[in-house]
C-alpha cells in the first residue's frame, strides 16, 4: 500500500469516523506489513528530502483508519524530553493499545494539535490527560508492553487512540472558548 498525503483519508470522508476493531494476534502477514508501512511513513515524514519526494506531511503518529483500514493499529515516533530535560526518543508499532489509567490532571499543547487527516486549521486547546498508562502489543519489541506516558507522548498516544473511536482532535476543542486555560492544566 502506498501511504502518502494523497492516500490518507481526510476528515471530509465519513469513513474516518468509523470505529476500529481489535486485531488478532499473532499478526497476519497483511496486518504486519501495514503496520510496518505506517511506521515507515512516520519515520520518513520528518526527513525533508523524503517528505518532498514522496508527498508526505510531517507526522509523529498514524493510525490504520487513516489509510482506510478500521483496525486497532498505530505507529508512533516521538522525540521528547524526560523530567530532567534529557532528550528521549520513543518508537512504537502498537497493536490493540488500550488506555488503562489516566491522570486527573490535564495537559494541552500551546500550539494546538494537527492531524494528517485534517487539512484545515482548527485553533484552540485540545485538553487531554497529562499522564496515561497504555497496554498493547508492540511489534518492535515483539511483546506485550505497558507504556507510562506523560506530557507530549501522552498527548500523541491519546490522539492516535481517539482515531479508533472515530474521534478527531478538534472534537475536544471548547467551541465557546477555544483558548480557555483549564484550571491546573499543564501547557506543553
Amino acid at each position: 500500500m502506498v501511504i502518502n498525503n494523497d492516500t490518507i483519508l481526510k476528515d471530509n470522508d465519513p469513513f474516518i469516523r468509523h470505529e476500529s476493531v481489535p486485531v488478532e494476534l499473532p499478526l497476519s502477514a497483511e496486518d504486519e506489513t501495514l503496520l510496518r508501512e505506517m511506521f515507515q511513513y512516520v519515520v520518513d515524514s520528518t526527513d525533508e528530502e523524503k517528505a518532498e519526494k514522496y508527498n508526505l506531511r510531517p507526522a509523529v503518529g498514524i493510525s490504520a483508519i487513516q489509510v482506510g483500514v478500521p483496525k486497532q493499529l498505530t505507529a508512533v515516533v516521538v522525540d521528547d524530553e524526560d523530567k530532567n530535560g534529557n532528550p528521549v526518543h520513543y518508537e512504537y508499532m502498537l497493536v490493540n493499545p488500550k488506555i488503562i489509567s489516566s491522570s486527573v490532571q490535564k495537559a494541552y499543547l500551546s500550539s494546538g494539535e494537527g492531524c494528517l487527516s485534517v487539512e484545515e486549521e482548527h485553533q484552540g486547546y485540545v485538553v487531554r490527560s497529562a499522564r496515561i498508562k497504555v497496554k498493547a502489543f508492540d511489534l518492535i519489541s515483539g511483546k506485550n508492553i505497558e507504556i507510562r506516558a506523560r506530557d507530549y507522548l501522552a498527548i500523541v498516544l491519546q490522539h492516535e487512540l481517539d482515531h479508533f473511536k472515530g474521534i478527531l482532535f478538534y472534537d475536544h476543542i471548547n467551541h465557546d472558548d477555544p483558548f480557555s486555560h483549564p484550571p491546573g492544566a499543564i501547557e506543553i
